[in-house]
């Protein structure tokens, strides 16, 4: 009997992860009512590609979250945008002014810390429909947790494909490693929230309470 219930356990757990893989979030087609877009640092091409969706007039503002505490403004800009330097002064007028816009979150540690550092800059803009632009494996949790942080909001998801995980991603190791993991957080994040708990160790002490936007 304990047989049967453990490959019962373990069949419903693998059928779990291949309908998460196979129905992860896509991209919405209209996004000319997003008011703000948060990209998730911590893995390749999310800045780049929020950056680019900024700068092709998506949202009003865009918050860079998770940011290590080292690196600058000027600095990240400077590496998502080097090679595109403008030409005329209209040109370095518009960029400067583009930038003005966008502000660094320092405090989130994790994805939990992201969305509340998100909720705090949403609150302090009055932004009520939010893009988050992070790795499509990555996307349900972070729905999850961003959602619970901001009830208020409506959550938009703009997934991006990792070059790191190949469309073949069953016959790849390291990506069924990590899409694996991202799956049994998955599952930990909504068991968490549906019982009302959260983990224990969430960001640094700090401000991620109140958000306070670069000058």
């Amino acid at each position: 009997m304990l047989r049967w219930a453990a490959a019962a356990t373990i069949g419903v757990y693998l059928l779990g992860f291949v309908i998460f893989v196979t129905c992860l979030p896509k991209a919405p087609g209209d996004l000319h009512h997003i008011q703000g877009i948060v990209a998730l640092t911590g893995g390749e091409m999310r800045i780049d590609a929020a950056y680019r969706l900024f700068k092709n007039h998506v949202g009003q503002r865009l918050l860079i979250s998770g940011v290590n505490p080292g690196t600058s403004k000027d600095k990240l800009i400077e590496i998502v945008d080097g090679n595109d330097q403008p030409v005329t002064t209209a040109e370095q007028e518009a960029k400067e002014e583009l930038n003005k816009k966008i502000d660094l979150g320092y405090a989130a540690e994790n994805t939990l810390g992201n969305a509340r550092e998100a909720a705090a800059w949403a609150r302090f803009y009055r932004y009520r429909t939010i893009m988050i632009v992070t790795a499509r494996y990555h996307m349900p949790r972070s729905l999850t947790e961003f959602h619970e942080a901001m009830p208020w909001a409506e959550i938009v998801p703009y997934p991006i494909d990792p070059e790191s995980i190949p469309k073949g991603w069953w016959y790849n190791l390291r990506a069924l490693r990590v899409l694996h993991g991202e799956y049994a957080k998955y599952l930990a994040a909504a068991v968490l929230s549906a019982l009302g708990l959260e983990p224990k160790k969430l960001d640094r002490e700090g401000p991620q309470s109140e958000f306070f936007p670069l000058k």
